[in-house]
């Protein structure tokens, strides 16, 4: 792996590795991603899924599973996690751009990618486009479109929803009653996972201290809204798809909502994605990382 900046320690939020900034460039300013590596091998990314308590945290169990094989680098995305959260316009321009830059610089050698969630189109796109860079794909409860997207809201609903969020006063008040730790175990109850059990004050307070750095709010309104979904239909992400070179594998979560679940199913059907089915929802990737860590053992 390239050196890509000074390091700045570990943390005890991350997955026990070492962590390190990227100093990324865009539209003429600089941007601070946070980045974390552990394990010694081939090189392999894992990707978390955005939510709005994204984080590479929600890897720690696969990368631990995977590091006595493998050099594994966690991301995380510009505006969620420990990176740099500025009042940008937050699309999948910028998402494609930030991805396709770290890996060039950041990587010498080809990489495995493991994607969670909405990371997976991106994924895909960068695979599709260098197959030269990345040598296997692996999608994880795979989806793309976004919350109030998946809810059926218009446009111009969405889009009015992401302004208010981001407003001053109004946005930081939707924004904090959207991210109260009730409601945030909500949520995991309802999409993220199946055993409540595991939703202790603990996991939500470590979630909620996700959400409450500055500047918080800007991309998860995004996402909400489906302003980064990186795909704008099924028919487009099954494109992608069918034209990767490489090997392509899905982890399906079989308790996920029926609407991600049916967007799945749609991918699974393709001859050249091999496919396992699990116990899980959404946060599959977090909840049953040792099932998934050892699924995906057995894929690479």
């Amino acid at each position: 792996m390239t050196t890509v900046t000074g390091s700045t320690g570990t943390n005890n939020f991350g997955i026990g590795g070492k962590v390190d900034r990227y100093n990324w460039h865009w539209q003429g300013k600089q941007y601070r991603v946070v980045y974390e590596t552990i394990g010694q091998g081939s090189p392999l990314l894992l990707l978390p899924a955005f939510s709005t308590v994204s984080s590479r945290t929600e890897m720690k169990g696969i990368a631990q599973i995977l590091a006595s094989q493998y050099e594994i680098t966690v991301l995380d995305w510009l505006g969620f996690g420990d990176s740099e959260c500025p009042p940008v316009d937050y699309n999948p321009v910028l998402f494609r751009k930030l991805l396709q830059d770290f890996v060039e610089t950041a990587f010498n050698h080809p990489i495995i990618i493991i994607a969670a969630g909405h990371a997976s189109g991106y994924a895909l796109q960068i695979a599709k486009d260098n197959p030269s860079i990345v040598s296997r794909l692996i999608l994880v409860a795979p989806t793309w479109q976004g919350p109030l997207r998946v809810m059926g809201l218009p446009d111009g609903m969405r889009k009015l929803v992401k302004n208010l969020v981001r407003s001053p006063l109004i946005g930081q008040m939707l924004y904090y009653l959207n991210t109260l730790p009730s409601f945030l175990r909500l949520m995991y109850k309802r999409h993220v996972y199946v055993d409540e059990t595991k939703l202790t004050p603990e996991f939500i307070a470590q979630k909620h201290h996700i959400t409450s750095k500055k500047g918080a709010r800007y991309a998860p309104a995004a996402f909400v809204t489906g302003s980064i979904d990186p795909i704008t239909n099924r028919e487009e992400f099954l494109s992608y798809l069918s034209s990767v070179s490489i090997p392509v594998s899905m982890v399906l979560a079989e308790n996920a909502p029926p609407k991600s679940k049916a967007e799945m199913k749609a991918m699974a059907e393709l001859d050249k994605v091999q496919t396992v089915q699990l116990s899980g929802t959404l946060g599959i990737h977090e909840e049953y990382a040792e099932i998934v860590g050892e699924t995906v053992r057995q894929f690479l």
